[in-house]
């Protein structure tokens, strides 16, 4: 017989209060100071992932695990679901949706009537990209860098509905946030009716000032589109701090939810104004939940947001941002010395956190990543850009130090060395 409900909540909130992964992280916070380099508080931490060690993943800006309490809370409402979905998902999980809704509100800052739950970044983004009513001739305005996905949804505008993409350069690692709002305003003209930031560029880890650019649009009539794609829960931020009206964001790298889980944020007044991605009813016009309407579709994902969240509160994002920060200087200074390496990336805190890409002068990237792999058993991103071209590196909570060492040990001896085959 299928669990009542009843009993599916009891069964959830026990598995929730006893489970591991969760009472690691409340136990490191309650016996360790918790600060970037106290390794008995991380080595605590690192203890709530079930992960592949023979392999150090420095590639969770792509996507990352999730701890152990956010992987069981997902088992347990896919088996739950699988007993009898039409009833038991939709009627008893379905509507937690609204529960998750108002955390993740709250973790943005901003009403739970303003928050849609999204299966990642691009349907977020695209939401609002292609959800104004504009006519031939307008203009996206972006930069060189932003992520391929929005880029091809611009182009395809073009392609469909004859506007224009504007694309302006701005240098990989800028040394004033200056320098980025004025590439904004350079591209600016009379037709622009939209414009699209990165919060952090996905190829550098660069944190641009959204704020400034957000206030730019505003002064000009231009909304604003934030991809928070590789912002969100990385480091400390709410809505507040953007100013922005629109904001989208995957909830399956910093945050380390499930795969396939993202958000998107609409400012309330503006609801109406953008149509959803999929059709939704006359009735919801001015209901955030008209962006969720995309057919059948798991609930497990969505559901177990929650217990991604109550893992990050447990820790801190400015806790856990300074332990990124921390492990980025652990193998970024001592290369610093080599004259054939060269950072793409700002690493002033204002600039970046956890990303950071890096090329040894005369190593292809890729030859690089796959020597890495395949030699040292370290996974990294490979980045190629007309400008600049390079590795992205990107640890998360449950990098050991050990890890960050074979890095830097394998860096040095292709900085000092060469690979075989350059």
């Amino acid at each position: 017989m299928p669990l009542s409900r009843r009993a599916l909540l009891k069964a959830a909130s026990a598995v929730a209060f006893s489970d591991s992964a969760l009472g690691l992280a409340e136990k490191a916070s309650a016996r360790f100071h918790g600060g970037p380099e106290d390794e008995d508080y991380w080595g605590q931490i690192q203890q709530a992932f079930t992960l592949d060690r023979t392999v150090a993943n420095f590639n969770n800006g792509g996507v990352s695990p999730s701890p152990r309490i956010v992987l069981e809370a997902l088992k347990r409402y896919q088996d739950y679901s699988n007993q009898a979905p039409s009833y038991l998902m939709w009627r008893h999980l379905e509507p937690e949706i609204e529960h998750v809704r108002s955390q993740l509100g709250e973790f943005f800052g901003v009403d739970p009537e303003e928050t849609a739950i999204m299966r990642n970044a691009s349907e977020a983004l695209e939401t609002c990209l292609l959800g104004f009513d504009l006519e031939p001739g307008d203009e996206f305005l972006t930069t060189d860098q932003d992520y391929p996905r929005m880029i091809t949804t611009l182009q395809q505008h073009e392609r469909r509905h004859g506007t224009k993409l504007v694309q302006v350069k701005v240098p990989a690692a800028p040394t004033s946030h200056r320098e980025i709002v004025s590439a904004f305003e350079s591209g600016l003209t009379s037709r622009t009716k939209m414009i699209l930031v990165s919060q952090v560029v996905f190829m550098t880890g660069q944190i641009n000032p959204v704020r400034q650019i957000v206030a730019l649009g505003r002064r000009n009539g231009i909304p604003v589109i934030v991809d928070g794609a590789h912002a969100f829960a990385q480091f400390p931020f709410q809505q507040k701090e953007l100013d922005c009206d629109y904001f989208g964001t995957s909830l399956h790298k910093w945050l380390m939810a499930p795969i396939g889980t993202g958000m998107l944020y609409v400012k309330k007044s503006n609801i109406k104004g953008l149509w959803p991605l999929m059709a939704a009813p006359e009735t919801l016009d001015s209901d955030i939940r008209k962006y969720e309407e995309i057919g059948t579709h798991p609930a497990a994902n969505h559901n177990a947001i929650a217990e991604a969240l109550t893992f990050n509160k447990s820790i801190g994002v400015a806790r856990k941002s300074e332990r990124l920060r921390s492990l980025r200087r652990r193998w970024t200074e001592p290369l610093s010395r080599f004259e054939n390496v060269v950072f793409h990336t700002n690493l002033n805190p204002a600039h970046s956190c956890a990303i950071c890409t890096v090329q040894i002068k005369g190593i292809e990237p890729g030859a690089l990543a796959d020597w890495l792999l395949t030699k040292k058993g370290i996974f990294v991103t490979g980045i190629e850009h007309p400008s600049f071209k390079g590795i992205r590196v990107s640890p998360n909570v449950y990098t050991t130090l050990d890890e960050i060492d074979r890095l830097k040990a394998a860096l040095t001896e292709a900085a000092t060395s060469g690979i075989p085959g350059t």
